[in-house]
């Protein structure tokens, strides 16, 4: 007999953002993320992506004058990527040109990196103290 229930496989955030190819930039060439869809308009120009690393993924879209102010836009949205190694993340990110501050041991055991998004969305790699 079938399961009563869908199994739930993925979350794919979609964040609108300001300028998409600031923002793709970003995610590829500062986090190591990979392109992994896009759509473009009739014009050719890129208003949708799909990036991902690992089992993580995030869709960003190119905000509109519908989608509401942009200021503000990221207040009170936290991604917490789960990493095996929050320093080693942040030699890797360090290595790419990012200025950061070392990770730092939050009081559940979590050590974390916080990063600086472009559009203001709270970002933290964070590892279990006991691995790293």
């Amino acid at each position: 007999m079938p399961s009563p229930h869908a199994a739930i496989h993925q979350i794919w955030p979609l964040l609108f953002v300001q300028d998409i190819d600031r923002s793709l930039g970003f995610y590829r060439d500062q986090l190591g993320f990979t392109l992994a869809r896009r759509a473009d308009d009739a014009n050719g120009k890129l208003f949708w992506c799909r990036v991902e690393r690992g089992g993580a993924s995030i869709m960003l879209q190119q905000a509109e004058a519908e989608d509401g102010p942009a200021e503000g836009r990221g207040r009170g949205v936290a991604f917490y990527f789960l990493c095996d190694d929050a320093d080693a993340m942040h030699a890797e990110l360090s290595s790419r040109g990012m200025q950061l501050d070392p990770p730092t041991i939050a009081y559940y055991g979590m050590k974390q990196l916080f990063v600086p998004e472009p559009d203001g969305y709270f970002i933290c790699f964070e590892s279990d103290v006991g691995h790293g």
